[in-house]
């Protein structure tokens, strides 16, 4: 997996204080996306051991909320594996975990249900959906087109459907 930036301390994806792993690939290549740049999958800097202890490291204050996975798409196909590791150890660290996708929660449930994938078990908040410029809305909290959606993943596997975090 290929990665663009590490930012610290972000406030804007996602409640708290969070660290951000912007990975590199998307298949969605949105009209007038915000990080065009990520799209290739073979762009930015190899993900290797010290990125992970930098972002496990980034991890450990008791003041940082927890990871978002951004990009990119974290669910590209040369992402997901290494994602699905990452949000694990960081569940397990205590932290929460943020995911943005240009995919749609109903179609990743009917793959966590196929059991194709399993990185739902350890997310918390899923803004899903492609962003769309022509809805594109400032006054959202979270994403940046009103098609998208702020996921409670947990609660949403809880009742086998959607249950918005926030609208």
């Amino acid at each position: 997996m290929n990665y663009h930036n590490i930012t610290h301390d972000d406030m804007n994806n996602g409640d708290g204080l969070r660290t951000v792993l912007w990975v590199a690939g998307c298949s969605h290549h949105c009209y007038n996306c915000q990080n065009p740049e990520t799209h290739d999958a073979c762009g930015g800097i190899k993900f290797d051991g010290s990125a992970y202890e930098e972002l496990i490291n980034s991890l450990k204050p008791d003041y940082i909320s927890g990871i978002t996975f951004s990009g990119g798409d974290p669910l590209h196909v040369n992402n997901i594996r290494t994602v699905t590791e990452l949000a694990k150890t960081v569940k397990d660290l205590g932290k929460t975990v943020w995911l943005y996708t240009g995919s749609c929660w109903e179609y990743l449930y009917m793959k966590h249900k196929e059991g194709i994938i399993n990185i739902l078990n350890y997310v918390d908040v899923l803004v899903d959906g492609e962003y769309i410029d022509h809805l594109r809305d400032i006054n959202l909290k979270w994403r940046g087109s009103s098609n998208q959606r702020v996921v409670d993943v947990q609660a949403s596997l809880k009742y086998g459907k959607c249950i918005l975090h926030c609208d």
